[in-house]
């Protein structure tokens, strides 16, 4: 789960990371910015990010 918010409040990151978010991000005011730090996050989700392998299912015997 990722917070996107314009809080940029200790206590409400440190709230945020207690419930359990992966990530807390402070979106920026200015919409180029804004957008910037969207294709960004995108961009990290898409292609950094690296997800857990699929469990693989139990062999089936006869």
């Amino acid at each position: 789960m990722v917070v996107l918010t314009s809080s940029n409040e200790e206590s409400d990151v440190i709230e945020s990371y207690d419930l359990g978010v992966n990530s807390y991000i402070v979106k920026p005011v200015d919409f180029d910015q804004f957008s910037e730090a969207i294709r960004l996050i995108g961009f990290y989700w898409l292609l950094v990010n690296r997800p857990p392998e699929p469990a693989s299912e139990p062999a089936r015997t006869a």
